[in-house]
C-alpha cells in the first residue's frame, strides 16, 4: 500500500504518534524509506506529536453513529468508547465541565452539549451528529483544561523519532514561539520543526512562531473548534499569506476530502477546498483520515494530486511574485538571508523574461531553493544538494523537484554538474535555457546563495 501511495503521488507521509506504538511508527519509517528508494522518488516523513490533546476510548470497529438529540454519558478513564459513552483520557476532564459547555468529538464531526455534571462523570445531548470511529480527539472548552505543549511525551517521542531520522516533527497545540524552542532543544538540527496552528492563542504569536519554526500547518480541525467557523477561511488566507512571505512552507489540512473516507468520489465543495487552497499559495494539502481509515487509500491521493495539479494550471502567481519583491526586505534574519531573497526575486523575474524552462538551485541547507519557491515560479524548479537530509527536507515546498548532487569545489563545476544531472536525469533537455542559483562551495550551510547564471543547454 504505501510503494502504492508513493506511486500515486504523495511527497510527504505523516506518522501519527497519536494512534499506534513507537516500534510500529519505526517500522512504518523503514517502509516508506524502502518505497522511496524503490520508486527513485525522495518522500519525506512527518511525526506528528500527540501533544496535550484529550482523546475518547476506541470505538467498535467500524465506529458508531451518534444522532442529535442522543444522550450519552462522559466519563475518564481507559476503557473503550460506545453509543453511550465517550470514555477520554485526561483525568479531571469531565469534572471541570459545567451544564452548557460544548464539547466536539472528532474534527468538528460530532457536537454535544453538557447538560448535566455529576461529579466525575456528566450528561451530555448531541446537537451535531455523524459517525465516530478509532480513537477520535475531543476538545472541551479551553477554560476548562490546562494543558502545557510540549507534553513529557511529546519530547520523548521527538527525541526517539529524530534520532531515527524522520525529516519533520509536527508539534501540536502550539500557543506561543517558546513551545518551538522547547522542542528545538531536544531535536537540534536533526529534523526540521512544523508548528501545528490550531489555538486562538498562536494566531496572536503567529510571526513569533514563525520565526521559531521550519514549517506550519494550519490544522483547521481543532483551529475550526477553538474560533468561530465562520473565520476559518480566512485565517487559513491569512496564515498561508504570511508564511509565504517569510519563505516558511505551509501544509493545508483537515477535511480536505473527508467524504472520500467512504465515498469513491469527493464532493464538489471538497474539490472546490482543495483547489483554492493550492490559489491561496499553499505548500502542500494533507489528508488525515481518508489515508488513514479510508475505503480507498491511493483513490484520494491520486484524485487529490488531479485537483491540485488543475489548480496549478490555472493559477497566477505573477502579481505575487512581483509583491514579494516589493515587500521583501523586512524581517530578514542575517544578511546572507536578504542576499539570498533579493537573488531569488532577480531569478523569478530573468526566468519569465528569457522563458527558461528550469531553475536550478544548488544548496547546502535548502534556503536557496525555499527563498526561490516563495516567488512561484512558472519555471520547473529543482533543488540540488549533496545532503539527502536536506533533499527530503524539500520535499514539503511548493513546486521544488528535490535532487541528490555530489559535493564540488568550486563554482563553475557545481553550476556544470547541475545542468548536467538535470539532463541525465530527464528535468531538462538539449536545447533549454536555464538558470542556476548557487554560492560558494566552500562557504558552508549558512553562506548566501550570490551567483546567478544563465545557461543555455548544449
Amino acid at each position: 500500500m504505501i510503494d502504492a501511495l508513493v506511486d500515486a503521488g504523495v511527497d510527504v507521509v505523516r506518522l501519527n504518534l497519536s494512534h499506534g506504538t513507537i516500534d510500529e511508527h519505526l517500522e512504518r519509517l523503514e517502509r516508506i524509506r524502502r518505497s522511496s528508494e524503490r520508486a527513485g522518488r525522495h518522500v519525506g516523513v512527518l511525526a506528528d506529536l500527540p501533544g496535550p490533546k484529550i482523546r475518547a476510548g476506541a470505538f467498535p470497529d467500524g465506529g458508531v453513529v451518534l444522532e442529535p438529540g442522543h444522550r450519552l454519558e462522559l466519563l475518564t478513564g481507559e476503557q473503550p468508547s460506545s453509543l453511550h459513552r465517550v470514555v477520554v483520557d485526561v483525568a479531571d476532564a469531565v469534572s471541570s465541565l459545567a451544564v452548557a459547555d460544548r464539547v466536539v468529538v472528532g474534527d468538528g464531526t460530532v457536537m454535544m452539549e453538557v447538560v448535566e455534571v455529576n461529579g466525575d462523570s456528566a450528561v451530555a445531548e448531541v446537537v451535531t451528529g455523524g459517525r465516530v470511529q478509532g480513537s477520535p480527539g475531543v476538545h472541551f472548552p479551553s477554560e476548562r483544561v490546562s494543558a502545557a505543549t510540549p507534553t513529557s511525551e511529546d519530547v520523548a517521542l521527538a527525541e526517539v523519532m529524530a534520532a531515527a531520522g524522520v525529516d519533520f516533527i509536527a508539534v501540536s497545540f502550539v500557543r506561543r514561539a517558546s513551545d518551538m524552542r522547547a522542542v528545538r532543544e531536544v531535536v537540534g538540527d536533526r529534523a526540521r520543526l512544523v508548528a501545528k496552528i490550531e489555538t486562538s492563542s498562536a494566531l496572536g504569536s503567529l510571526s513569533e512562531i514563525l520565526a521559531a519554526s521550519d514549517a506550519v500547518m494550519v490544522a483547521r480541525g481543532d483551529l475550526g473548534i477553538d474560533c468561530p467557523l465562520e473565520e476559518v477561511p480566512h485565517l487559513q488566507k491569512r496564515i498561508i499569506r504570511e508564511c509565504v512571505e517569510r519563505g516558511v512552507p505551509v501544509i493545508t489540512a483537515t477535511q480536505m476530502l473527508e467524504s472520500m473516507i467512504d465515498a469513491a468520489v469527493p464532493t464538489r465543495a471538497e474539490v472546490s477546498d482543495v483547489a483554492n487552497a493550492v490559489f491561496d499559495g499553499t505548500d502542500a494539502v494533507m489528508l488525515s483520515g481518508e489515508t488513514a481509515v479510508g475505503r480507498d487509500p491511493v483513490g484520494v491521493v491520486t484524485t487529490m494530486a488531479r485537483i491540485a495539479a488543475r489548480a496549478e494550471a490555472q493559477a497566477s502567481y505573477r502579481g505575487w511574485a512581483d509583491r514579494l519583491g516589493r515587500t521583501q526586505r523586512n524581517d530578514w534574519a542575517s544578511f546572507g538571508d536578504r542576499i539570498t531573497a533579493a537573488l531569488g526575486h532577480a531569478a523569478s523575474q530573468a526566468a519569465r523574461d528569457i522563458d527558461a524552462a528550469a531553475i536550478l538551485c544548488c544548496t547546502r541547507s535548502g534556503r536557496t531553493a525555499r527563498a526561490m519557491a516563495r516567488f512561484r515560479p512558472e519555471a520547473r524548479l529543482i533543488g540540488l544538494s549533496p545532503d539527502l537530509r536536506v533533499v527530503r527536507g524539500l520535499s514539503l515546498s511548493w513546486g521544488i523537484d528535490p535532487v541528490v548532487v555530489d559535493t564540488y569545489t568550486s563554482t563553475d563545476e557545481m553550476v556544470w554538474h547541475a545542468v548536467e544531472t538535470a539532463v541525465q536525469l530527464e528535468r531538462i533537455e538539449h536545447g533549454d535555457t536555464v538558470i542556476v542559483l548557487a554560492g560558494a562551495p566552500d562557504g558552508g550551510s549558512d553562506a548566501a546563495a550570490d551567483v546567478l547564471r544563465v545557461v543555455r543547454v548544449a
